[in-house]
């Protein structure tokens, strides 16, 4: 079973910047990526990244939000550019092992952005 443990959210004010960490126990995983949940809605993917070709971003991300992953360290971060207070959420760490596999999740981590 892979373990997934996030780092990095916090209070931010608008217009600032946040790095998401996440540690995944294992290695080898064809993708990694990172969902939000904002209250009352549902979980959507924010950016994911395979372990080759470029990664995917949600729209409402493009440009402000970068993923990177390092594979030696089993690491995946999230660079959160120009935050708004839609960006509020709690943003949870995903891993799969290929692309038919189930995901496995971090328990998440939360982000706030004042206005």
């Amino acid at each position: 079973q892979v373990h997934l443990v996030e780092s990095g959210g916090g209070l931010v004010q608008a217009g600032g910047s946040l790095r998401l960490s996440c540690a995944a126990s294992g290695s080898g995983f064809s993708v990694m990526g990172w969902y939000r949940q904002a209250p009352g809605k549902q979980r959507v993917l924010v950016a994911r990244i395979g372990s080759g070709g470029p990664p995917n971003y949600a729209d409402f991300v493009k440009g402000r939000f970068t993923i990177s992953r390092d594979n030696a360290k089993n690491m995946v971060y999230l660079q959160m550019n120009s935050l708004q207070p839609d960006d509020t959420a709690v943003y949870y760490c995903y891993v799969r092992r290929s692309i038919s596999s189930a995901p496995s999740w971090g328990q998440g981590t939360q982000v706030t952005v004042s206005a």
